[in-house]
């Protein structure tokens, strides 16, 4: 048996049989391009007898599409196939995939036919196929719950009738590994003329198994895997395309077989399918979701940094992820953080490392994620502030619609504490208002202004306030979850750098805008 293994994409035909994940023309073609450039040996580009607008969508890319295979699907009418083999035959190398049911449930209650007259159809349908061309697949729909002799003899059947690719697909999601892969060997050791066609496997993710089921269909021997990009595909999708790539590939001493596809291009072309169908990527979905290779774990942080193997795979460049991203947050560990500082351009004394590790875990405990900006805004914070004379210590605002609103504040200035209530027209007013309570003093306020440091409802405010006194002018920058508590750092920042500015003399007041 060969050692290499086809990779059937369908994600224009399946994948677009989700609902709502419908494309254009325009769209299908630059996936199809996409998928062209990554490497897939098969395309199935389309259903061409569905609608007018997928028969065009079919040819297009059959003319378009310069190395894979370009197939068309077509049930087992006459009438199908035809359109089907009029939708491909402008491919460089075209196929028709033709299928028919062949479960007893499906027989019964889908087809209202006999297993006779389903025989018959399959020996026609292919033939009727590979008149049109040379490369034929043909399907049993319902597979795995189909009664093993019939399925035999089905298989027989379009292997005589002219097929070269054969697929026993799970259509609902109902086999597990071990029956599955056993199908398949069962199949090539008992059908007759089976070591001349390609088995190929193609499984749905009802039970949560699409990848698992078609790793142990390879193993089977099935050398034909059909699979989306992102697991797209009707109710709970397909074989992810991304994970069997990078499992046939990390896991070579267990399943030694090789792909074409240029693995660098998957979390490209993923995040393609995706803005195409509007249907976001799971943050945990494995190989392109975005925590596919990032760590908040302080314990995984550590092992990380130490050896990327202790807990990573695969190397995130090698699917086109990019890097290893250490997520701060609640759970990250000192190391995490002291190189994460590093590479931010912080050098810290052992001290001043505790210091700012006390504050960075009281901003985690606020925040679900700490990004970059965050630690920098703590950093620059923490850095210039830390020898003020005058430090807010805890600060009490209530505010609302019936009002008045007040402010109780609590200040250290040169070591001492000092409480100030106030009340103000809103709640920052009013904090300005006990700033000026608890310290008095003459500044006028020149700026407010308030900015997100990062996205989402629980960023950081980082607020600047600017202030003037006779001649001098200062201003004080301050970021935190609570904008409030933010707006008083910020303003206590530009007072502490005006006192330092009238302390310095005329000259050191003229350069006082900071």
């Amino acid at each position: 048996m060969s050692n290499h293994v086809r990779i059937f994409d369908t994600t224009l035909r399946d994948g677009e049989q989700s609902p709502g994940a419908a494309m254009t023309a325009a769209e299908k073609l630059e996936i199809a391009q996409a998928l062209d450039t990554l490497g897939v040996d098969v395309i199935e580009a389309g259903f061409p007898a569905s609608s007018n607008g997928d028969f065009e969508s079919v040819r297009a890319i059959a003319g378009f599409v310069e190395h894979a295979v370009v197939a068309g699907l077509s049930r087992a009418a006459p009438k199908d196939i035809a359109r089907c083999g009029e939708a491909v035959k402008g491919a460089r190398r075209p196929r028709i995939h033709t299928f028919i049911s062949t479960s007893d449930i499906h027989m019964k209650h889908k087809l209202q036919m006999q297993p006779h007259q389903v025989l018959e159809m399959v020996a026609q349908s292919v033939a009727a196929a590979r008149n049109l061309v040379d490369d034929v697949e043909w399907s049993a729909e319902d597979a795995t719950r189909t009664d093993k002799d019939f399925l035999k003899r089905c298989v027989e059947a379009a292997i005589r009738a002219g097929a070269g690719t054969i697929n026993i697909p799970d259509t609902v999601g109902y086999s597990f590994p071990e029956e599955y892969g056993a199908l398949f060997r069962e199949l090539i050791e008992s059908v007759p003329g089976a070591d001349q066609v390609v088995f190929s496997a193609h499984c749905h993710n009802d039970l949560g198994l699409a990848v698992a089921n078609s790793l142990a269909a390879v193993a089977g021997g099935a050398r034909q895997v059909e699979c989306t990009i992102n697991g797209l595909g009707e109710r709970a999708g397909n074989a992810a395309l991304e994970e069997i790539v990078m499992a046939l590939r990390v896991r070579k001493d267990a399943l030694p077989y090789e792909t074409r596809i240029d693995a660098h291009r998957l979390t490209r072309l993923s995040q393609l399918v995706s803005r195409v169908t509007g249907f976001p990527v799971q943050y945990n979905k494995a190989i392109v979701g975005k925590n596919a290779f990032s760590h908040e774990s302080g314990i995984h942080q550590d092992g990380m940094l130490k050896n990327a193997q202790t807990y990573e795979i695969m190397r995130p460049e090698d699917v086109g992820q990019g890097h290893t991203n250490l997520v701060m947050g609640k759970l990250s560990g000192r190391h995490a953080f002291k190189t994460k500082l590093r590479d931010l351009g912080y050098e810290l004394a052992d001290n001043a490392l505790a210091d700012a590790f006390v504050r960075f875990k009281e901003l985690a405990d606020k925040k679900r994620q700490v990004f970059d900006e965050d630690l920098i805004a703590l950093m620059d914070a923490s850095l210039a502030h830390a020898a003020d004379a005058i430090q807010v210590r805890r600060l009490r605002v209530v505010a609302g619609t019936d009002g008045p609103q007040t402010a109780e504040i609590d200040l250290t200035i040169d070591g001492q504490e000092v409480w100030a209530p106030a009340r103000g027209n809103g709640p920052v007013d009013a904090i300005f208002n006990a700033i000026k309570q608890a310290y008095a003093h003459e500044a006028a306020l020149l700026l407010y202004q308030v900015n997100a440091v990062t996205e989402g409802t629980d960023a950081q405010a980082e607020v600047s306030v600017r202030l003037k006194q006779g001649d001098c002018v200062a201003t004080g920058r301050a970021a935190d979850p609570d904008t409030l508590v933010a707006s008083a750092k910020a303003y206590v920042a530009a007072l502490n750098r005006l006192i330092a500015l009238s302390q310095r003399g005329p000259d050191a007041q003229a350069m006082g805008v900071g």
